[in-house]
């Protein structure tokens, strides 16, 4: 009765109104490294609403920390100076009332199995290791937030009933009131539990054997299985588990003991065969002489999350891949530049060896194919565009054909069937072809023994991503040895292969995706291992004129036609400008050099006659080659402006000015520049 009496005094004095409900449970998270930046990180990464992120920068102060508070789980780095990581969980352990709080041991150089066996020895449920991948962290901590949370929900829910039934002795008009309550709360937890991916479990300690006892119902909707099925048999649950996971989970189950709790992350076969990733967070359960008693567990469908995790390492490497080729892209190009231009500049002048002319385009012919994948590299990565044009792929694939049976070899015979009249796609001819060619390649190197390749391409009017359209199919199918199905999942993820070392760098299907979702297409794979390969590509039909095939370098006229006009080449790089003036000074044109745009506008002010400008785009000094460009042309109407560039972060930033990439050659500058030339003379006539 008194205490009963204290109780409700304390509410009313506090200003707690009767069937008061108590704040959510907020969590206090321990992380522990002898780094200050490794800890602010770790906190910002974790920070959220009803978290509180507590760091220690040595084992004695997290000791301290441990002995005044309750945490929810432990971030502990293992190598720290004083006492390491495993000697501060070892002292955890040991303390009843911290003994259950999870620990995650944070590493970066502890890896291997003795190490890792030694943090699970003394009492990590699970490690991370560095550098942190924020999403794992954050899903690995919000598990054990989300235990504690429930653990401590329920605990209060128990205190808060205890406080009810002794009111209850007294005011007996609340008591259907709070029976109402609990009913309402108790639908609530089933309503929730009911719609997460979750099953609640109990199981025995019995060696040898797993029995599930599910609680609930909701492991037929995650797994196809009714509860009994998982009871009828002591195998049925670790005979569907993974092959490359079952000796990993069964050995951490068996230190549950131990350990006191487990975590594991598995993939487990359901009813309809399809194998789904689960999160099993099983728990000892001890009766009242501490002695073990049964386990219980949470199960977790965790294949959503695994798949958002396989997209981000996707995402990852494509970033990498375009970082790494945006970067060497200018310097690289700029290389092939004076490679290129010297080539054509000595082609000129060997015209009557014929000898010397063949060597030359062969050593031309290298440089482009570079330059080429340098390009394609580019696209892949979606840091230049691709260059479309409107063609008819029938009139394009004889000449393929011709280069694809060269490539394979006599043993691979490759037959096209194309209908009469191709529908007209717009696409980077070249991109198109190189993804052919590499479709064909690996077709080769999936029949070591020869055989047939059958390339076709149909007009097909057919529905992709839920709209319907007319596109040309062109399919590549070979009678080769197939791919299993986790192969198949991950074909064209970049740098994934299956080739010995030294014989595939993993890009190359990678990049046929690329190029294909670029050019606003779609990709299809069917494989089966014994049966061979068909792969796809679905490009839309576009209503356009074909454009005309471009010129041969060769064939385009290169003779002076400057007439003396002065130009001005501005480039940062003394061999590449070198090699532009000669390659102008050759087209007839009078040449000045500047090393910056700062340098090209004084030589501007001073030169009226001034009548070309040939500009990098990356520049040191104040002003970019693009900046300069604008200059030009509001104050010198008359200088026509031509920028060059081997890559650029943002195409957007040239707007309407006239570009030129870099390799090229000299009659690709040739021409850009006669037509620069005249469209200002019809400007200036009409």
């Amino acid at each position: 009765m008194n205490q009963f009496s204290d109780v409700k005094e304390a509410d009313i004095q506090a200003g707690r109104p009767p069937g008061y409900a108590s704040s959510p449970v907020s969590a206090k998270i321990l992380v522990v490294d002898d780094d200050s930046r490794n800890l602010l990180a770790v906190k910002e990464m974790l920070g959220a609403p009803g978290v509180e992120v507590v760091t220690a920068e040595s084992g004695e102060a997290a000791l301290r920390l441990v002995l005044k508070e309750d945490f929810a789980v432990i971030l502990l780095d293992v190598q720290m100076p004083g006492i390491d990581g495993y000697e501060v969980a070892g002292m955890i352990r040991a303390r009843h009332r911290s003994s259950r709080v999870p620990i995650l041991f944070l590493t970066a150089y502890n890896k291997d199995d003795l190490q890792v066996f030694r943090g699970y020895s003394a009492g990590a449920v699970d490690y991370v290791f560095k550098p942190i991948e924020p999403l794992i962290l954050k899903s690995k901590v919000d598990v054990f937030v989300d235990l504690h949370r429930k653990t401590e929900e329920i605990r209060r829910q128990g205190e808060e009933e205890r406080r009810l039934l002794m009111e209850n002795l007294q005011v007996r008009s609340e008591k259907l009131k709070t029976e109402q309550m609990l009913r309402r709360r108790e639908e609530h937890q089933s309503i929730i539990l009911g719609s997460l991916p979750m099953a609640l479990f109990t199981a025995s300690l019995q060696e040898g054997h797993r029995r599930l006892h599910f609680t609930n119902e909701n492991i037929e909707a995650i797994t196809g299985f009714k509860p009994q099925e998982f009871l009828a048999r002591t195998d049925f649950w670790s005979s569907r588990l993974h092959p490359e996971d079952r000796d990993r989970v069964l050995s951490q189950l068996a230190d549950l003991p131990d350990l006191g709790s487990v975590s594991l992350e598995y993939r487990w076969k359901c009813a309809d065969g399809t194998d789904r990733y689960f999160l099993d967070h099983t728990t000892v359960v001890r009766d009242e002489d501490d002695n073990p008693r049964e386990t219980f567990g949470m199960w977790f469908d965790i294949t959503d999350r695994k798949q958002l995790e396989q997209n981000l390492l996707h995402a990852s490497k494509l970033e990498a891949v375009g970082r790494l080729t945006g970067g060497i892209a200018h310097d690289f190009n700029n290389m092939l530049s004076v490679v290129i231009g010297n080539l054509d500049l000595l082609q000129k002048s060997i015209k009557s060896n014929e000898r010397a002319r063949k060597r030359v385009k062969m050593a031309l012919d290298g440089a482009q194919r570079c330059a080429d994948l340098t390009h394609r590299l580019l696209v892949f990565s979606r840091r230049e565009p691709l260059q479309a044009m409107t063609i008819d792929v029938g009139a394009v694939m004889p000449n393929l054909l011709d280069l694809m049976r060269r490539t394979l070899g006599e043993r691979i015979r490759v037959q096209l069937k194309t209908p009469e009249a191709v529908w007209p796609i717009r696409v980077d001819q070249a991109q198109l072809e190189a993804a052919l060619l590499n479709l064909a390649v690996n077709a080769r190197d999936a029949m070591p023994n020869g055989g047939d390749l059958d390339i076709e391409i149909e007009n097909c009017s057919l529905e992709v991503a839920g709209q319907l359209g007319d596109h040309v199919v062109i399919s590549v199918t070979d009678k080769g040895t197939g791919m299993p199905a986790h192969v198949l999942e991950r074909v064209f993820e970049p740098f994934f292969t299956t080739k010995e070392t030294g014989k595939g760098t993993g890009l190359g299907l990678s990049m046929v995706y690329g190029f294909v979702k670029q050019s606003g297409g779609h990709i299809e794979i069917d494989s089966e291992p014994g049966e061979g390969t068909s792969i796809r590509l679905i490009l839309p039909r576009v209503n356009e004129e074909i454009n005309a095939p471009q010129p041969d370098d060769e064939t385009v006229d290169t003779l002076p036609f400057g007439d003396g006009q002065a130009a001005l080449v501005v480039e940062d790089d003394s061999a590449v400008r070198a090699v532009a003036v000669s390659t102008l000074r050759s087209l007839g044109f009078e040449v000045a050099e500047a090393e910056t745009a700062d340098k090209a506008v004084e030589m501007l002010k001073a030169r009226a006659d001034l009548r070309l400008v040939l500009s990098d785009v990356r520049m040191p000094g104040q002003l970019s080659g693009i900046e300069l460009a604008g200059l030009i042309k509001r104050e010198y109407p008359n200088v026509q402006v031509l920028l060059t560039t081997g890559y650029v972060e943002d195409l957007s930033s040239i707007g309407e000015l006239d570009l030129l990439y870099k390799p090229y050659r000299a009659a690709n500058l040739a021409q850009k520049i006669q037509c620069l030339l005249s469209q200002f003379e019809l400007t200036v006539t009409s």
